[in-house]
């Protein structure tokens, strides 16, 4: 027999955020994500066995449902767009709580993710984030446990090599975005390559349509390169007036750029070894909607 609502809903709460922490990181969606929780409370709601583990059977559950979600939009081709970047968020704002590792929801920790088949990403974050064993995984993947082995390889080889931009403290986080953002405003050229990696990378998402600002289209596949990074910032950053305000997002310092009060993109770093690997500029309209307004003036 059922439970009642109230005990069912009793149950379902306190995992609530872990859930759409996981769909989140899975999807690189946060509106996507709510709705894969929603139908896993309205699945669980309707079980009719009892469940030993709720903790278990709704990751599992919300695992499922993100993997058939990858699935269904890679055959509408949303996920082989190579400049889609994860939708920033702030991580108390958005309903996923402040997480025991920040690392799991950093912006290029999401990127990697994105990279990854949803098989990979599933093995990855049941075995890394959760600790299930590879019998528990490979019967909610459908494959081998040894095939999970070999995916778990994989993915935690393409995720090594960004693990080092997980450890830069906030505080030196926030200083090396705010030079990075004077000199961009000031055109700095030298200061720019300076403040970059040799070999950094910047990805701009400028949403389904590609997005002009002053006439500059965003990129549509990465720009590697401190040089060539630091001269396509100078040519672009000063083409439009926007306010700036420094934010936390993904568990980073980042900065959200606005048109009158609407935000209209947001800047994330990569940082590692004194150098700014990684450059993200989100400027899909559509998927900023949870930055909410400007801050207003006193």
């Amino acid at each position: 027999m059922p439970q009642s609502t109230d005990a069912n809903l009793a149950l379902f709460e306190p995992h609530r955020r872990l859930l759409v922490a996981h769909a989140y990181r899975m999807l690189g969606d946060l509106a996507r994500a709510e709705d894969m929780v929603q139908e896993a409370w309205l699945r669980w709601s309707g079980r009719e066995a009892q469940v030993a583990s709720p903790r278990a059977y709704l990751v599992t559950l919300v695992t499922r449902l993100c993997i058939n979600e990858l699935n269904s939009a890679k055959s509408r081709r949303e996920e082989s767009r190579g400049d889609r970047l994860p939708e920033p968020v702030d991580l108390d704002e958005g309903g996923i709580g402040r997480a025991e590792l920040v690392d799991q929801v950093s912006m290029a920790f999401l990127v990697v993710l994105q990279r990854l088949t949803p098989a990979e990403r599933a093995v990855l974050l049941l075995r890394e984030v959760f600790d299930f064993d590879y019998a528990e995984i490979a019967g909610l993947v459908g494959k081998s446990e040894a095939a999970c082995r070999k995916l778990l390889e994989r993915a935690r080889q393409n995720v090594a090599a960004e693990k080092r931009m997980f450890a830069t403290p906030p505080e030196t986080h926030r200083r090396m975005l705010e030079a990075f953002t004077q000199a961009a405003r000031s055109g700095d050229l030298d200061q720019l390559v300076s403040m970059l990696a040799e070999d950094a990378v910047m990805i701009t998402d400028g949403g389904p349509e590609g997005r002009r600002v002053e006439g500059i289209r965003n990129l549509q596949a990465p720009l590697k390169g401190a040089w060539n990074i630091a001269s396509f910032i100078k040519a672009t950053a000063g083409r439009a007036v926007l306010e700036m305000e420094l934010h936390e997002l993904n568990g980073r310092p980042a900065l959200v750029l606005y048109s009158g009060d609407a935000p209209f993109a947001a800047l994330l770093l990569g940082i590692a070894e004194g150098r700014i690997q990684r450059v993200f500029f989100h400027a899909d309209a559509g998927r900023l909607r949870h930055l909410g307004p400007r801050t207003p003036r006193a």
